[in-house]
C-alpha cells in the first residue's frame, strides 16, 4: 500500500518536512516514490503539487493524519470530489 507521508528535512531545531508518496513498509527517511509537496511548520508555509497529489489519491494512496489535515486546509479534497463527479 502507498501513503502520503511527511519526511523530515532541515537541521536541528529547524525541522521542515517534505510531503512524499512512499510505500508503507519503508521507514520515515526511506526512499520515496515521488515528492509532492513541502511543509514548513515554523513559518507556516505549504507548497503542494496538487495534480500529482490528486493522481495518487485517485489511485488509492492514503494520507496520514497530519498530511490529511494539511491537504484539507489547502482544499485538495474539494478538488478531488469535483474531479470524481465530473467523470461519473
Amino acid at each position: 500500500m502507498v501513503k502520503l507521508r511527511l519526511k523530515r528535512c532541515g537541521r536541528k531545531q529547524r525541522a521542515v518536512y517534505r510531503i512524499v508518496v512512499i510505500d508503507v513498509r519503508s521507514r520515515r527517511e526511506g526512499r520515496d516514490l515521488r515528492k509532492v509537496g513541502f511543509y514548513d511548520p515554523i513559518n507556516n508555509q505549504t507548497y503542494l503539487n496538487v495534480p500529482a497529489i490528486l493522481y495518487f489519491l485517485e489511485k488509492g494512496a492514503q494520507p496520514t493524519a497530519t498530511v490529511h489535515d494539511i491537504l484539507k486546509k489547502a482544499g485538495v479534497f474539494t478538488e478531488l470530489t469535483l474531479n470524481q463527479t465530473k467523470f461519473t
